[in-house]
């Protein structure tokens, strides 16, 4: 039996395109409950559209302010709005630092929890069905045989 491969890109490779609603779909409503402790005079982004925006990064693998706002700059046009954000409009590092450095981290912590469990709900019942552009099952999805002990 030939080894399963160490690098992700494989598995990757072979799973399905999914748009920002997909992949985001929840998040938003999951933080809508969240406490803004911003004062309301001068906000320009909404909570729940920075932090969506900053879990998106963090779940590509950005990991600092700077990375995260990185990324939110990045983004193309239409992943920013389906985001809540204006093309031309987005939030900077030091807001987006300020906002979570102000934020409750438990509160934080658990909206995003309940949300991640809803999503491994939804994926488990088709975490099975992912097939490869020709046609032949992702070595990630295949059902492993266990090896002869030796």
């Amino acid at each position: 039996m030939p080894a399963l491969p160490s690098s992700l890109i494989s598995s990757l490779s072979c799973a399905p395109a999914l748009t920002i609603a997909e992949t985001a779909g929840g998040l938003p409503e999951a933080l809508a409950g969240l406490p803004d402790p911003r004062a309301r005079r001068g906000v320009r982004h909404r909570l729940t559209v920075v932090v969506t925006a900053a879990v998106c990064a963090v779940v590509a693998g950005y990991r600092s302010y700077a990375a995260i706002a990185e990324w939110v700059a990045d983004v193309p046009a239409t992943t920013a709005l389906a985001l809540g954000m204006t093309a031309d409009r987005r939030p900077s590092e030091a807001m987006i630092r300020r906002l979570l450095q102000a934020m409750d981290p438990q509160l934080l912590t658990a909206a995003i929890s309940v949300w991640l469990a809803g999503r491994a709900t939804a994926t488990t019942s088709t975490a099975g069905r992912a097939i490869a552009v020709d046609g032949k099952p992702c070595a990630a999805h295949a059902p492993r045989t266990p090896s002869p002990a030796t």
